[in-house]
């Protein structure tokens, strides 16, 4: 079997190699013949022997078989494919009325059959199933084994956004600079402040988070700064501030944006000052505390609008970490969900080891507009539904299962409600596109499409919105590898 030529391997993790066995040297040759012109990498033997002769030397993923052969017969071939080659997926061809048979060998471990006098159409559309499902079982088995590889405290990814933020995160951490956590809520920006006391030379001193949004501003002076006894009614002893209890480490200020004016002021000082005053008391405390904020509100916007002090902002923006919503790094869901499934079976003592095909493809087709906070509650239900040892498409809510099926193109009798092939396309590709988090050359692959072409498709969409919006403004561009 000869390479295809215009196929790099090095840039596929499937060699997509696929084996025609029938005793019919003509209707296998042309077989053959018909997937090279289409782009694969295919090759012929006449019967179940040869075919296992030739998988003890060379790769394939998926073999195509007939069923009535001399010898072992397709059904015996399938049974054991799978038991010598499990990753290998068969696919079965018999007579039209052969369904019995098709159906015995897909409970012999066939992935799928084909009913003769076959159209090449169809054996096309089988094999890249195939493919497409032993591309996420390897995705989803590589995850299981190397979900911690380059994480930060439980920050998994590898998207081009993660990677970004990991890289800022490990610049600034040694520093003692002011950080602003910027992210949409459930996007884990108190995993990155987390990850930057652990990752400082504060690392053994305490880690103290305050939520800002959930205490009016009397009772939060009180919590940041102490009060003295008498200061008011219910102040019947001294009690020392989150900022002295934090003494040598490090203070979140968490959803700072909801912080009350009044409590800014105050803030304010005390970060110019580096020191504190309990609530009616007269002495001034200093502190050695390293200060980081978040919020998931626009500040530049709120000092617009004169709800959130400039001079604040400037106080705490010295540096500034962008947390990425989920729908931007959509090729980090499979990775961030494994993480949750070891961690959550691990806790509650359950031999959950991973995700099914079908359970991950609902994944990565899912919009999470909770974030990471929804995947990690999803992850979790699903591992305590779980009865098998990995999670399955029953698992999941119901709400992924309907999205997943209001994805699916409605085909009807009336053409009133088609959508146009262009537009179908479009949408195709900007999903895939998607997917893989932006990245050209692994959407293309996935596609099926000459990378070139995958670039002239985006030149031509940029080109249409140009046109549409004018000049254009700054925005979000696809990431991805030069062509």
């Amino acid at each position: 079997m000869t390479p295809h030529p215009h196929r790099d391997r090095k840039a596929d993790p499937l060699n997509r190699t696929i084996l025609i066995v029938d005793d019919d040297e003509g209707t296998a040759t042309l077989l053959r013949d018909l997937l090279r012109k289409r782009g694969f990498d295919a090759g012929a033997v006449s019967s179940g022997q040869q075919c296992l002769d030739w998988l003890r030397s060379r790769p394939c993923d998926v073999v195509v078989t007939d069923v009535q052969m001399p010898g072992m017969s397709g059904v015996e071939l399938c049974a054991t494919l799978r038991e010598r080659h499990p990753d290998l997926l068969s696919i079965i061809v018999t007579g039209q009325n052969g369904v019995e048979t098709a159906i015995a060998a897909i409970r012999a471990g066939a992935f799928d059959y084909l009913t003769k006098p076959m159209k090449i159409e169809a054996v096309e559309i089988a094999v890249s199933r195939a493919l497409e499902h032993i591309a996420l079982k390897r995705e989803v088995k590589r995850l299981r084994a190397a979900v911690r590889r380059d994480t930060i405290d439980g920050i998994a990814g590898d998207s081009p956004a993660i990677r970004k933020m990991i890289e800022m995160i490990q610049r600034v951490a040694g520093s003692d600079a002011n950080v602003l956590i910027t992210g949409e809520s459930g996007t884990g920006k108190e995993l990155v402040a987390r990850a930057l006391h652990q990752l400082s030379s504060r690392r053994d001193r305490p880690f103290v988070a305050v939520n800002c949004a959930a205490m009016p501003a009397s009772l939060l002076e009180s919590e940041l700064f102490g009060h003295v006894r008498g200061a008011f009614t219910d102040a019947k002893h001294d009690r020392r501030g989150l900022f002295v209890s934090a003494e040598g480490g490090t203070i979140l200020l968490d959803e700072i944006g909801e912080m009350p004016v009044e409590m800014q002021v105050k803030l304010l000082r005390v970060l110019q000052e580096r020191t504190i005053r309990p609530v009616g008391g007269d002495q001034e405390v200093a502190f050695d505390v390293r200060v980081l904020t978040s919020t998931n509100r626009d500040l530049e916007a709120e000092v617009r609008a004169t709800r959130f002090r400039e001079d604040l902002f400037y106080r705490i923006n010295v540096v500034q970490v962008a947390v990425p919503a989920l729908r931007d790094r959509a090729g980090d869901v499979l990775s961030l969900a494994q993480h949750f499934i070891n961690e959550i079976a691990a806790r509650i003592h359950k031999p959950v080891r991973g995700i099914s095909t079908g359970a991950a493809r609902l994944f990565v087709g899912y919009d999470w507009p909770g974030n990471v906070r929804e995947l990690e509650n999803c992850v979790e239900r699903a591992v305590a539904l779980c009865r098998l040892d990995e999670l399955t498409t029953d698992d999941l809510p119901l709400r992924m299962q309907e999205h997943a099926r209001s994805t699916v193109i409605p085909i009807g009798d009336s053409p009133d409600g088609f959508v146009p092939m262009k537009e179908m396309q479009n949408r195709y590709i900007g999903h895939a596109l998607r997917t893989v988090g932006g990245n050209k050359t692994r959407a293309a692959r996935a596609l099926g499409m000459d990378r070139r072409s995958l670039y002239r498709w985006l030149e031509d969409q940029g080109r249409l919105a140009a046109a549409a919006a004018g000049p254009v403004a700054d925005g979000a561009q696809v990431q991805g590898d030069a062509p």
